[in-house]
């Protein structure tokens, strides 16, 4: 039988192990799925086809996660970077066609590396950002969600604010769903999901649930410090990832 996305059978393999990664990475972070995924993917396929698999992924795994994270949700943050986003998110598809995918990674993937920088020296934000700056968040992953790194920017500010590690992880969940469900529409639109996008879905499910808990059982055990280097190491991994990606 011939394999979805007409992928190989060890091309097959990689993207599967990229999927229980990533539902790892996403069970005890609450972000990095679709980078991971996208990253990882491209090694062996096109990964613009799995974008919209990985959209499908993101929304599932919140209904498995839901119960756990609704109280610890800053629904405010996330109103409110969700507004900046749906301005940006019209004039990202813009940004793109003129200055191409691979150029919008590499200036997000570039912020996102000097932010880290600054936080490993220990610079912080004293206090959380307020409204003007949550909804210019939003812009900035909004424009940024079209090269599939959407999450990284908020990632990174969220990180440079005293937040709990509760909130941190259930706040990114809860706006990057948001913002896939307002893509996934789009992206039906334009035709980017089919029969098979639907096909690797399905056959990713039993992936994404050990995945998420693995992930879970880890952030449980971690320390408020230790999963504030988990996010930081995260994110340089995945901006040195977009870096290598635009550039080779």
């Amino acid at each position: 039988m011939a394999l979805p996305l007409g992928l190989g059978v060890g091309a097959a393999a990689v993207v599967g192990l990229a999927f229980l990664l990533a539902a790892f990475v996403r069970g005890y972070s609450g972000f990095g799925f679709s980078a991971l995924v996208v990253a990882f993917s491209g090694l062996v396929t096109n990964p613009v086809q799995l974008v919209p698999v990985a959209v499908l992924c993101e929304i599932s795994m919140t209904l498995i996660q839901a119960r756990g994270i609704g109280p610890l949700i800053d629904w405010g943050r996330v109103w409110r970077m969700l507004i900046g986003a749906a301005v940006a998110m019209p004039l990202s598809v813009t940004v793109l066609a003129s200055i191409g995918a691979d150029s919008a990674r590499l200036a997000i993937s570039g912020f996102i590396m000097v932010m880290c920088i600054l936080l490993l020296t220990g610079w912080t934000l004293k206090k959380p950002i307020g409204t003007p700056g949550q909804i210019g968040v939003g812009v900035v992953s909004g424009m940024a969600n079209g090269a599939a790194v959407g999450g990284l920017p908020v990632a990174a500010f969220m990180a440079a604010q005293p937040v709990a590690a509760p909130v941190f992880r259930a706040t990114m969940i809860a706006y990057l769903t948001a913002i896939d469900m307002i893509g996934l529409p789009l992206m039906w639109a334009n035709g980017l999901v089919g029969r098979d996008t639907v096909m690797v879905f399905a056959l990713a499910i039993p992936l994404l649930v050990l995945g998420l808990w693995l992930g879970g059982r880890h952030f449980l055990s971690a320390s408020p410090q230790g999963f504030r280097r988990m996010a930081i190491g995260l994110l340089i991994v995945l901006s040195l990832m977009g870096l290598l990606k635009s550039l080779i």
